[in-house]
């Protein structure tokens, strides 16, 4: 079982970018699946969730912002961030529970002006 995310980078404060996890190993849309973050010195943070049959939930300081979708036949989850501020500077991560224990490697998103 493999969890790769891509496409961090960094962008100044209200700018956009999507994050993509390519999963190997088993089928993503067959259970639950999450983004988790992990700022500089803090513990990782639940972002957002889909369940296995498409619904979608969020944490209150993304919600509105932040979509997470997935495409099955690519079996790769997206996260689509806009409005991104300063404290959504983090390693994103997606992971197969909600508290980042099964994670993959990272991507790096940095917002700053």
């Amino acid at each position: 079982v493999q969890l790769q995310a891509s496409g961090g980078g960094f962008v100044q404060p209200g700018g956009s970018l999507r994050l993509s996890c390519a999963a190997s190993g088993f089928t993503i849309s067959s259970g639950w699946m999450y983004w988790v973050r992990q700022a500089p010195g803090k513990e990782i943070e639940w972002v957002s969730s889909m369940s296995a049959a498409g619904y979608t939930f969020y944490a209150d300081s993304v919600k509105g912002r932040f979509t997470i979708s997935r495409d099955n036949a690519r079996n790769t989850l997206y996260l689509q961030m806009n409005s991104l501020r300063p404290e959504d500077t983090a390693i994103y991560y997606c992971s197969r529970d909600a508290r980042g224990d099964s994670r993959g490697q990272g991507t790096q998103v940095t917002v700053s002006s």
